[in-house]
């Protein structure tokens, strides 16, 4: 599931907007690139500086986790802004006229409502840490940065209500609706605690009708820490601890990476070395987009992304290569998530935040499962492709050699990104800036494909969307994780599972069987936060490794982008194809299966998973 709606209406033009309006994007839009700017290039100079003249840069690490607060909720806004924060908005499509008005007003109220109390928290946070003076560096003081997260949920609060409706008419009745709601949770006559259940359904109504992801988790820990009388800032503390830990500024940059070469003429020479190398074989056309997807995925970490830059230029030669409509539809959607298990993925590197698991070790525990869904999936493709060849294509050397040729650069960005990390050479986040930096100087100076000026920045404001949408629903996430552990939901289910199950494959069916349910219903990026530390104890208690059980659960949540009612492949495959929902389901139910399958065999067969990180344990 990517961190975009499925809406997909467009973003009006700069030159109609008001002014003032006009004003403020611009200077949202600057300063997230600023800000993607300094997390690129501090890593960079710091390890020049470091390899040349032993010496660094004051406080780097702080500096760049700090700008990542900065880039994940003014991203975040420009999300709200651009009416593209992730939500599970399957009901308002079958929803007409008023009824749809009405939905669209009440949910977006209600998000309003949940956004300014975690503006509040938020604004608390900040004051606390006012009073404690703590420095960054350079005379700059932590919660000058910390203003920006009371500073990004009250924009977001602005901009839900702002685009509940076209007209003030509307506005003014989310508006209404947004003050009642706060109302009544600060001055009803009723305890807090009995109002739980109340509270509960109206978030559950309010996602059913498009409330953002972020304000249906947010919601929920809101609802249980107000209810159980805990402070609100707790909230706001386990957000800019998630958000301005040391791993996490690799998500971006590497994302980065991935955005440049989408945005990019990447795509086009990728095709081609695809079609050069593997054209002639039966079912070559889908073992190339196979190939193509996963490549794409690894480095945006967003399979969405990956449907939208290669989805238009692959299902023509599927089609040219006589594949039906309806298995090419469905191929295309299933093979964008692909790519997920390989690094630097940015599944692979929230798990590891998460789960506490050495980021080399998921990285290499990735790699081979990946490549068996890969293989999987490039073998339905074959069978899926017409039985009897009509042509005698055969294998072109020229063409394979300038092909490769061709986009060598941009073939080499796994072979930069591997041997900067593993070689010893630099941090994970040094590694991750090169990388960036690599994509960026590839697209811009060598293949000329973007324009310093012109597009560079649209392509960062569009990472820091993505980003931003993302650290958003992490964030407050953690708050919901944060009041689970509190109630010792761990220790209770480690508890029954210790009662109830002893033998270690038959926990890994039940939660193969549990897993499968969270990626009908949850992002996997939400799950991560909430679910992970539910389920690492019990890995451990089992003697299940954490890195194989890291993928198990990142395969199964791949699943969640194919599986109705909320696989966001199925929504952005239907508005790219322009086809409609069902039928989109129907085509994609065959990689479905052998997916699933592919999961069953990383499952029970544990070494495809622990084998490379053995080999190579003794490098952490």
């Amino acid at each position: 599931m990517e961190a975009s709606s499925s809406n997909a209406d467009p973003t009006p033009s700069n030159l109609s907007l008001p002014r003032w309006h006009q004003w403020l994007r611009q200077l949202e839009n600057g300063m997230v690139v600023l800000a993607l700017a300094g997390m690129v290039l501090i890593p960079l100079i710091e390890a020049v500086l470091r390899k040349t003249l032993n010496v660094g840069i004051a406080a780097a690490a702080p500096l760049v986790q700090h700008l990542g607060l900065i880039l994940g909720m003014l991203g975040g806004a420009i999300a709200a802004r651009d009416e593209r924060l992730l939500s599970l908005s399957a009901l308002t499509s079958l929803l007409k006229g008023r009824a749809k008005n009405v939905a669209q007003v009440f949910s977006q109220a209600f998000g309003a409502a949940i956004t300014i109390v975690l503006c509040a928290a938020a604004w608390q946070f900040m004051s606390q840490e006012r009073i404690g003076g703590n420095e960054i560096a350079y005379g700059i003081k932590r919660w000058m940065v910390e203003l920006v997260m009371p500073l990004g949920f009250g924009l977001i609060a602005m901009r839900l209500l702002w685009n509940a409706a076209k007209g003030w008419k509307g506005r003014v009745s989310a508006a209404l609706v947004c003050g009642a709601i706060l109302a009544a949770g600060l001055w009803l006559p009723v305890p807090p605690e009995r109002l739980v259940w109340p509270a509960m359904a109206l978030l559950l109504a309010a996602a059913a009708l498009g409330t953002p992801v972020f304000v249906v988790l947010g919601g929920a820990a809101v609802i249980l820490f107000w209810s159980g009388g805990e402070p609100l800032t707790i909230m706001a503390i386990d957000h800019y601890g998630l958000v301005v830990n040391a791993t996490l500024p690799t998500i971006p940059l590497f994302t980065l990476a991935g955005y440049f070469l989408a945005e990019g003429g990447a795509s086009r020479r990728l095709v081609r070395v695809c079609n050069a190398l593997v054209g002639h074989l039966r079912g070559g056309a889908a073992i190339g987009t196979a190939l193509a997807c996963a490549f794409f995925t690894s480095f945006t970490g967003a399979s969405g992304v990956t449907i939208l830059a290669l989805g238009g230029l692959f299902l023509p030669v599927l089609i040219a290569a006589r594949y039906s409509e309806r298995n090419a539809l469905g191929y295309l959607t299933g093979a964008g998530s692909l790519g997920l298990l390989f690094p630097p993925c940015l599944p692979l590197i929230l798990f590891a935040i998460v789960a506490n698991v050495p980021i080399k070790q998921m990285f290499l525990g990735g790699i081979v499962p990946g490549l068996l869904l890969v293989a999987m999936t490039a073998a339905l493709g074959i069978w899926l492709g017409p039985k009897q060849e009509t042509s005698t294509k055969r294998f072109d050397w020229r063409e394979a050699r300038d092909s490769m040729w061709d986009a060598k650069w941009e073939l080499l960005l796994p072979v930069v990104a591997i041997v900067a990390l593993f070689g010893g050479f630099a941090t994970p986040l040094e590694a991750a800036a090169m990388t960036a930096f690599y994509a960026f100087a590839v697209q811009v100076f060598v293949y000329r494909d973007l324009k310093i000026f012109r597009d560079v920045p649209r392509v960062m404001t569009e990472c820091a969307l993505l980003v931003g949408g993302v650290l958003l629903i992490l964030g407050v996430a953690l708050g919901l994780t944060d009041y689970l552990i509190g109630a010792e939901v761990p220790d209770k289910l480690l508890a029954w599972a210790q009662a109830s199950i002893h033998n270690r494959w038959l926990l890994l069916l039940a939660m193969n069987l549990f897993l499968l349910v969270v990626g009908c219903l949850m992002d996997i990026f939400s799950a991560t936060i909430v679910v992970v530390p539910l389920i690492v104890p019990l890995g451990l208690a089992f003697g299940i490794d954490p890195v194989h059980l890291g993928i198990i659960f990142l395969a199964n949540l791949e699943l969640g982008y194919l599986t109705p009612p909320v696989g966001m492949n199925l929504f952005l495959a239907s508005y790219r194809f322009n086809k409609p929902m069902s039928q989109i389901i129907r085509a994609v139910l065959p990689v479905l299966g052998i997916r699933l399958l592919g999961v069953l065999v990383i499952t029970y067969v544990p070494w495809l998973t622990t084998w490379l990180p053995g080999l190579f344990s003794g490098g952490d």
